[in-house]
């Protein structure tokens, strides 16, 4: 696999104007993401992890300092550009999985696709592909309420990679599962890491990460503490806080 960076920050700030006062959240934040790894940016409530989860993902932008994904500066799109760069490049999980209610599972994950200007039967096909790759292909009729919260992160694993993207940013993927489905959702990101060649970062409190991430990025106070690499991990995942 290439050494091909994907996600590249150069000096990254964020604050917040609060009338008198300005928090600064992140507060020079510099890194580089290669393609095809699986990332975990961790850090206490607070630190500005989920700051720069956003930066990363086109859902902020940054006071000052740039952000490029694949080498474009996403600062410079306009508003239909960045949400095209959001659309085609970048597959989004979220705590609260947030499907739509009234569609079935085939229905949110083919959702995407529409938005992309994928044909209806083509969408349809790989709708069903990827909810077989989730192992919930024979759930395809169901709706959110019918599934399982397990099922239903699953579903939005699939929707995720619809539009077959570079990046998938999962914030807090485990947040709302018990520890085996919790566990069964970190191994399928790992697989889809693997299998697809798709970047993964995750924002997360869950220490299980670590088991799998190639590389973790921790953050504290706005600033890169460390980043530490898979061998290195080894060595210290017994003695983690």
């Amino acid at each position: 696999m290439s050494e091909h960076a994907i996600v590249r920050t150069t000096d990254v700030t964020k604050s917040f104007d609060l009338g008198k006062h300005t928090l600064e959240v992140l507060k020079g934040i510099s890194l580089t993401i290669v393609k095809g790894r699986y990332i975990s940016i961790m850090g206490p409530s607070g630190s500005g992890k989920s700051t720069l989860f956003n930066m990363i993902g086109g859902l902020d932008k940054p006071t000052s300092g740039k952000v490029f994904i694949d080498e474009v500066d996403i600062a410079q799109l306009d508003a239909y550009e960045l949400a095209w760069l959001r659309c085609r490049k970048i597959g989004y999980i979220f705590q609260t999985f947030n499907l739509i209610p009234v569609m079935t599972a085939l229905e949110n994950v083919t959702l995407p696709m529409t938005f992309g200007g994928t044909g209806n039967d083509e969408a349809v096909d790989r709708g069903m592909e990827l909810l077989r790759l989730v192992g919930l292909d024979d759930r395809y009729n169901h709706k959110p309420s019918e599934l399982s919260g397990g099922q239903q992160q699953r579903v939005a694993v699939a929707r995720a990679l619809a539009n077959t993207p570079s990046i998938v940013l999962a914030d807090e993927p485990t947040g709302n599962l018990d520890l085996n489905t919790g566990e069964e959702i970190i191994t399928l990101l790992k697989k889809m890491s693997d299998e697809l060649e798709v970047t993964i970062i995750s924002a997360t409190h869950d220490f299980k990460m670590l088991n799998v991430s190639d590389e973790v990025i921790w953050i504290r106070d706005g600033l890169i503490d460390k980043i530490e690499q898979r061998d290195e991990l080894d060595i210290s995942v017994g003695t983690i806080g």
